[in-house]
C-alpha cells in the first residue's frame, strides 16, 4: 500500500519557486507558526487532505510529460512528514531517470541544517536543493526564492550546483510571484518581498475587491 502524504495542495505549473516551470507540492501541518507566514492556512495537522504517494507521484509523471523542469515541496513544513517526503521523493526520483532531461528536486524546510536528525536527513537525501531556516518577518530579503534573509539556499548534488549556482546569491529587481485562482480564491505563489501583501490588499479594494480573509494574518 502507498504511503500516504498530508497535504494542503498541489500545482502545476509554478513558476515563481524555482527555475523554470516546477509541479508544486504543498504539504499540510507545521508547528513552527513563524510570525509573519503568508501560509497560517498549512499549519493545522488536521488540515488539508491526505493522498497516497502514488497519486502524487502520477501528478509529477504528467507534469513532466507537460514540460516540467522541476518539482518543489514546500508547505507547512515538509520535514514534520519525513517518511512521506522521503518515499515522495524516492518515488519521484525514479520517474525523472527516464527523462529525456535533467529534472531538479527543491525542498523548503524551516529547520536549521543543524535541527536535522537521521530520518529529517535521509527525507532531503534526494534533493538537489533545499532552503534552510524560519520565516523572519524582521529580516527582509530581495534574495530570490526566499522569504528573510536568515533562510539559506543549499545546493547538494551535482545538478544542484550547476542549476543553482548563479541563483544562490541572487537579487533581481523584483521578487518573482504568480496568482492563481483557486475555488474562486485567488492564490498567491512565491515568497512576496516585505510590504507586497499589504500592497495587494490595497490594490484589490482599489478594484473594487472585498478583502473578508487571508492566510497571512489571524
Amino acid at each position: 500500500m502507498s504511503a500516504v502524504l498530508r497535504i494542503s495542495q498541489t500545482h502545476y505549473p509554478v513558476r515563481a519557486l524555482g527555475p523554470g516551470t516546477r509541479f508544486g507540492v504543498w504539504v499540510q501541518g507545521c508547528t513552527l507558526a513563524c510570525k509573519g507566514c503568508m501560509s497560517r492556512d498549512t499549519w493545522s495537522a488536521g488540515g488539508g487532505t491526505g493522498v497516497p504517494v502514488d497519486d502524487l507521484v502520477e501528478l509529477w509523471r504528467s507534469a513532466v510529460a507537460r514540460g516540467a523542469d522541476g518539482l518543489t515541496v514546500s508547505g507547512g513544513e515538509p520535514l514534520q512528514q519525513a517518511a512521506g517526503l522521503a518515499d515522495l521523493l524516492t518515488a519521484a526520483d525514479e520517474v525523472r531517470r527516464r527523462a529525456d532531461r535533467e529534472l531538479d528536486f527543491l525542498v523548503y524546510t524551516g529547520y536549521d541544517e543543524d535541527e536535522l536528525d537521521e530520518t529529517r536527513l535521509a527525507a532531503v537525501d534526494l534533493a538537489d536543493v533545499v532552503v534552510f531556516g524560519r520565516f523572519d518577518v524582521t529580516k527582509p530579503t530581495a534574495l530570490v526564492w526566499r522569504g528573510s534573509a536568515n533562510q539559506r539556499m543549499v545546493p547538494r548534488t551535482d545538478l544542484g550546483r550547476r542549476r543553482y549556482a548563479d541563483l544562490v546569491d541572487h537579487a533581481p529587481e523584483r521578487g518573482p510571484l504568480q496568482v492563481e485562482v483557486r475555488d474562486g480564491d485567488p492564490w498567491i505563489i512565491g515568497t512576496p518581498r516585505q510590504g507586497a501583501l499589504r500592497e495587494l490588499g490595497r490594490s484589490m479594494k482599489d478594484l473594487g475587491l472585498r478583502v473578508t480573509d487571508t492566510t497571512w494574518r489571524p
